[in-house]
């Protein structure tokens, strides 16, 4: 359980110019990832209901996609509003998921060209929130000794 001084403290840290526009900017990049995400899956939706052919895979990973988006959004609010757990979970998400989502593309034959590079392109803008969220000034705002 957090105390009052120590969340006064993380606030006071988070009210500086630096972290107020790193997480802005970590913001928009996730939203971008989840405005991708949200394309791959209309994508899927349009080709489905104009009769071409879609995996349950296709629907399943971009759904997937999705849905991570939402969700790393929703912690990247949280931890703007200085939520430590929901920082650290942004900072290992922002590295992990671009590494899965690649990982996946890769299977041969697994997934047609377009849909790969849509998803390689969620990939790349979520990756580049790891820059931001690991950097060293917002790993200050949140140090790990109390």
């Amino acid at each position: 359980m957090e105390t009052a001084s120590h969340s006064t403290a993380e606030a006071a840290r988070l009210n500086h110019p630096h972290p107020h526009r790193a997480f802005g900017k970590v913001k928009a990049l996730v939203a971008a990832y989840g405005a991708l995400s949200a394309a791959v899956l209309l994508t899927v939706v349009v080709l489905a209901i104009t009769g071409h052919t879609v995996t349950s895979f296709m629907w399943g990973r971009s759904a997937g996609v999705l849905a991570s988006a939402a969700v790393t959004y929703w912690l990247t609010v949280r931890a703007s509003r200085g939520a430590r757990g929901a920082y650290l979970r942004v900072r290992i998400i922002s590295i992990i998921v671009p590494i899965a989502i690649v990982a996946i593309d890769m299977i041969p034959g697994a997934l047609p060209p377009w849909f790969v590079l849509m998803q390689v392109a969620c990939a790349l803008t979520l990756g580049a929130t790891a820059f931001l969220i690991n950097g060293s000034g917002l790993r200050a705002t949140f140090p790990t000794s109390r």
